[in-house]
C-alpha cells in the first residue's frame, strides 16, 4: 500500500511539472496568475465526465472527455470574445448545472 501511494504521489509530481512546462510555454514566461481559475475547471470536468458530488462514482475516460468539454467551451468563449467575468460565470453555471444533474439523478435512482 505505501509503495502505491508513493507511486501515485511520483506519478502527480511529474504530470505537475509537465502542466507548468506547458503552460510556462504558452505564456512564454514564468508568469504567477497562470494557473488561475484552472481549479474550477478541472472540478467542472469531473463533475461533466460522470463523477459523483458524493464520491465513490466516476471514471478516468470521463473526466477526459469532461476536461474535451470543458476545453471547447473555453475555447468558444474566447473565440467569441466574451469578456472573461462573463466566461467565469458561464463555467460556473455549466458546473451548477451539472452537479444539480447529478443530484436530481442519484434521487430517482434511490426513490
Amino acid at each position: 500500500m505505501r509503495k502505491v501511494d508513493f507511486l501515485l504521489f511520483v506519478n502527480m509530481g511529474f504530470l505537475a511539472s509537465l502542466a507548468a512546462i506547458v503552460t510556462t510555454s504558452r505564456a512564454g514566461a514564468a508568469v504567477s496568475t497562470a494557473g488561475n481559475l484552472y481549479e474550477m475547471d478541472a472540478i467542472a470536468a469531473a463533475y461533466i465526465g460522470g463523477a459523483a458530488v458524493s464520491g465513490g462514482i466516476g471514471r478516468v475516460s470521463g473526466a477526459i472527455i469532461g476536461a474535451l468539454i470543458m476545453g471547447v467551451l473555453n475555447m468558444g468563449l474566447s473565440i467569441m470574445a466574451v469578456d472573461s467575468a462573463w466566461q467565469q460565470t458561464i463555467k460556473g453555471l455549466v458546473l451548477l448545472l451539472a452537479v444539480a444533474v447529478d443530484i436530481i439523478g442519484k434521487r430517482r435512482t434511490e426513490a
